[in-house]
């Protein structure tokens, strides 16, 4: 995405873009003078056009993806940020929260796309996916969230294959990030004052690169993180 007037740029729809780094993306994106539009149970900042839904709910996902791309009149780009994660032993972690965050990180990646396919395919737009260094290396206490993003990685390999020479696909792969996302976790799942973790806009800068690219030339992967991820490789 090349700097353009404020809302004359592409049209990216971002899941996930009221925190963290999906927040960082809509910014970026507003930056360039592209149009951000957003999936998310929390309203955006900014009055960015957003529909409310929870990811985990994969129809409604879909019609959400269709009733923002038909109020923008289409899609050039989808940015599939939202992530949720709940760590713990298998044995500990109940079902239900479970199944939600593979629901939520992978199945909702696929339907989210599956929905904006007829759009990108229209403008020969662009795809960037969100996996993490948990996708490519496991760890304990993390086997949803590695089920999860093991399967967007495997999910966006197959899906650049299928829409080659279509729409443009990207797999992104940070590492840990200064973000809310291990808030919510008990004190031995977070990071601790030692960590050393990215700053969102670091890593939304490379999602716009992926974003930048003129059709036919595809940035397949990239890995970004802090030099001193511990996570990866």
């Amino acid at each position: 995405m090349s700097n353009s007037p404020p809302g004359t740029g592409p049209t990216v729809l971002v899941t996930g873009g009221s925190s963290g780094l999906g927040a960082a993306v809509v910014v970026a994106v507003a930056r360039a003078g592209g149009r951000p539009l957003v999936l998310d149970r929390q309203r955006p900042g900014d009055g960015v056009p957003w529909v409310e839904c929870d990811l985990a709910d994969t129809r409604a996902a879909e019609a959400a993806t269709r009733e923002l791309a038909e109020r923008s009149g289409g899609l050039d780009a989808v940015v599939t940020a939202a992530g949720v994660d709940v760590p713990g032993k298998l044995i500990d972690v109940p079902a239900e929260t479970w199944e939600r965050v593979v629901t939520v990180d992978l199945l909702a990646t696929a339907a989210v796309i599956r929905a904006a396919l007829p759009y990108l395919e229209a403008s020969r737009g662009s795809i960037v996916t969100i996996a993490s260094t948990l996708g490519v290396k496991a760890v304990s206490d993390a086997t949803a969230y590695c089920a999860a993003k093991f399967g967007v990685v495997g999910f966006t390999r197959a899906l650049a294959a299928e829409l080659a020479g279509a729409v443009g696909v990207t797999l992104l792969i940070p590492g840990g990030m200064r973000t809310a996302f291990f808030d919510a976790r008990d004190a031995q799942y977070r990071p601790g004052p030692e960590a050393v973790l990215n700053e969102p806009a670091d890593t939304a800068a490379a999602v716009m690169f992926a974003l930048s690219q003129p059709p036919g030339c595809a940035v397949r992967e990239m890995v970004v993180c802090a030099d001193q991820e511990s996570s990866y490789p």
